[in-house]
């Protein structure tokens, strides 16, 4: 089937009651013993943060947002795939797709809609316009859920591509951070119709050859892979093998997914301690409820058991490429270490602030690092 078919994204009433119903009901665990987050995400914020959910959240907030754009499905390969499309007033603008990854979602990218679709009535030039297409992964949000293996992100950056084609691009550019970043380099390993991609998580891991004289960003990177493989890779561990029994959890308590959300925040955003000094609350919450109305809890962690030792994850690209480098991301990577895979960056850029929600976090930076990278590939 080829047909694109309008989505509705609107909230059952009777999903707002049984979500407050089994937040009043919560089961509480003790307390962390340190005074810290070492042990995970602290009861006493996670109680601050179910409470204001159960009373003061705007249930209805993300359907207002989401319903600012139009959304669709279109079947691919057997899966319906949820997506939002926004074409440009600008003639000549640049059909770009947005991937998001784990724990994210579309909602990452709202704050940046606009000034990538109408640069021009937010201070910026018409020439730098894109039509954008933002796609749920699948398994995530309000795209299907399969029900054999083999939705990977191979898989996916194929699908991505026949999408772009179907909505009439048949030349388009790729974007991605998180899981969304390893989708975008499969797709320009996979697919000629891809002319650019820009990524804001760059996975190239050390060269041994270029081990010598390591720059400060090279020696974080590394103190920074020993960091998430000692304390911080846990959750992948668990959802690269065991889905579905995380699943049973995540899928029965609000607060299970939302504290495996947050804590996430906390450790990922740059943030200096508190995830509310990146994100608000408020913001934050609307992504835990993406997962949280489409019991995503499994078929969103499933991604790790499909994809973790693809086919296509270490081929080398030639598709031009941009990287833009936040300081606060899970994984750096220098320049000369990037190369080594992606054989043709155009665009490379060191930030000072931000972390790996990259356009959640700084969307103006997101927006500019964008905009500087596309300049260098014309389509």
């Amino acid at each position: 089937m080829t047909d694109i078919k309008p989505l509705d994204i609107s909230i059952d009433p009777a999903a707002i009651d049984d979500l407050r119903a089994r937040l009043a009901r919560t089961r509480w665990p003790d307390a962390e013993t340190p005074d810290d987050w070492s042990q995970g995400i602290p009861l006493a914020y996670v109680q601050e943060v179910a409470q204001y959910w159960q009373s003061s959240y705007d249930m209805n907030r993300l359907a207002e947002r989401l319903g600012a754009y139009e959304h669709f499905t279109t079947e691919l390969d057997g899966v319906d795939v949820h997506f939002i499309h926004v074409r440009s007033s600008n003639p000549d603008a640049k059909p770009l797709v947005l991937t998001h990854g784990w724990p994210g979602s579309v909602v990452e990218f709202l704050k940046v809609i606009g000034p990538l679709t109408e640069p021009q009535a937010h201070g910026g030039d018409a020439a730098d316009a894109f039509h954008l297409v933002i796609p749920s992964l699948v398994g995530y949000g309000w795209s299907g859920k399969p029900t054999q293996p083999g939705w990977g992100v191979e898989k996916m950056g194929r699908e991505w591509g026949n999408l772009m084609r179907r909505l009439g691009y048949d030349k388009f550019l790729a974007q991605g951070g998180d899981w969304g970043a390893i989708v975008t380099s499969a797709i320009a390993a996979q697919d000629a119709d891809c002319k650019g991609i820009h990524l804001n998580m760059v996975v190239a891991p050390p060269v041994p050859e270029l081990m010598d004289n390591l720059t400060a960003l090279e020696q974080a990177a590394i103190a920074g892979w020993q960091h998430y493989q000692d304390w911080d890779s846990g959750y992948s561990k668990q959802q690269s093998t065991r889905p579905q029994t995380l699943g049973y959890g995540l899928v029965d308590s609000p607060v299970g997914q939302m504290a495996w959300i947050l804590e996430k925040f906390w450790s990922w955003t740059d943030c200096d301690g508190h995830p509310e000094n990146a994100l608000s609350r408020d913001e934050m919450l609307d992504n835990v409820m993406v997962y949280w109305l489409n019991a995503a809890g499994a078929s969103s962690a499933r991604l790790y058991w499909e994809s973790f030792g693809g086919a296509t994850q270490g081929d080398a690209i030639t598709t031009p490429m941009g990287g833009s480098i936040f300081p606060k991301e899970v994984f750096l990577t220098s320049r000369r270490w990037a190369q080594a895979r992606y054989n043709n960056i155009v665009h490379w850029n060191e930030l000072d602030k931000g972390g790996h929600f990259a356009a959640f976090e700084q969307p103006e930076t997101f927006v500019s690092e964008l905009r500087n990278c596309f300049r260098h590939i014309p389509l």
